[in-house]
C-alpha cells in the first residue's frame, strides 16, 4: 500500500504545480466545428506596459471577486510576466512557495494579442480559475483516477511496471476528466470580472476566433472555440 501510495504522488506531481491554459497559437486560422459571427478583431500587438495598465484595474476587482465567493482563501494575488527564454504563448495560473496564487503571462502571448480588453479577459480568467479552486478540484479527480489505475492493474496481475503504467493513465484521465468545463467556467466569471473593471469581455474573446481551435476531442484540456466564445456572450448577456 506504502509503494501504491508512493506512485500515486508521483502521478500528481504534472498536476500540482498550475493549471496552465495553454493558450492556442493565433497564426494559423482554422476552421471551427460550429459557425462564428466574424466580427473583425482590431489592434495591435500589445506590451508589457500595456499588461501593466490592465493589471491596475483587474486586480482589484479580481481580488474582491475572490474574497466574495471563495471565503478564507488567499485572494492576494501575485501577477507577473513569465520571462524565462523560449516561453511559447501561454497564460496560467499557479502557486507561489508561501501558497500564494500566481498569474503569469508570457511575452510571447502579449505580442499575439491585439487589445487590452483580450489582456483583461485572460487575466481575468486566470483568476478566475483560483476562484473556483480548479487547481484543488484537478488534485482531488488525478488522485481518485490514479488510485482506481492502480488498483485494476494490481487486480488483473500486472507487474510494478504495469502497475505504474495503469496508475500514470488514471491519473491523467482523472486530471482531464473535467478540464473543459473548468475552461468554461473560468471564462464565464472572468468574463464578469473583465467586464466589471471596465473592459469588453465580447471584445476579449475574440483572441479565440483567430486562434488554433482544438476541436471537441476526447479528454482534451479546451472546449472548442466556438463553445467558449458563445459562452462568453451568454455570461455577459
Amino acid at each position: 500500500m506504502v509503494k501504491l501510495m508512493i506512485r500515486t504522488a508521483l502521478v500528481l506531481g504534472a498536476f500540482v504545480a498550475l493549471t496552465s491554459c495553454d493558450v492556442p497559437t493565433a497564426s494559423a486560422p482554422q476552421e471551427a466545428p460550429r459557425v462564428i459571427e466574424r466580427v473583425t478583431r482590431t489592434g495591435s500587438p500589445q506590451s508589457v506596459a500595456d499588461f501593466r495598465v490592465v493589471v491596475r484595474r483587474v486586480e482589484p476587482v479580481a481580488e474582491r471577486a475572490c474574497r466574495q465567493l471563495r471565503p478564507g482563501a488567499n485572494c492576494d494575488f501575485a501577477i507577473t510576466i513569465d520571462n524565462r527564454p523560449n516561453q511559447p504563448p501561454n497564460a496560467y495560473q499557479t502557486y507561489s512557495d508561501a501558497g500564494r496564487p500566481l498569474l503569469a503571462f508570457t511575452p510571447a502571448l502579449l505580442r499575439q494579442m491585439k487589445n487590452r480588453d483580450e489582456i483583461a479577459f485572460a487575466l481575468a480568467h486566470e483568476a478566475a480559475h483560483h476562484i473556483e479552486a480548479h487547481i484543488d478540484q484537478t488534485q482531488q479527480t488525478a488522485v481518485a483516477g490514479a488510485l482506481i489505475g492502480a488498483v485494476f492493474g494490481a487486480m488483473v496481475g500486472l507487474d510494478p511496471a504495469g502497475v505504474d503504467t495503469a496508475t500514470n493513465i488514471g491519473g491523467n484521465i482523472g486530471a482531464r476528466r473535467y478540464s473543459k468545463d473548468f475552461e468554461l467556467e473560468a471564462d464565464s466569471l472572468g468574463a464578469r470580472i473583465a467586464q466589471s473593471s471596465g473592459y469588453n469581455p465580447l471584445r476579449g474573446v475574440l483572441y479565440f476566433q483567430d486562434a488554433r481551435d482544438p476541436g471537441d476531442r476526447f479528454l482534451g484540456t479546451h472546449p472548442p472555440n466556438a463553445d467558449r466564445i458563445q459562452n462568453v456572450r451568454n455570461s455577459v448577456r
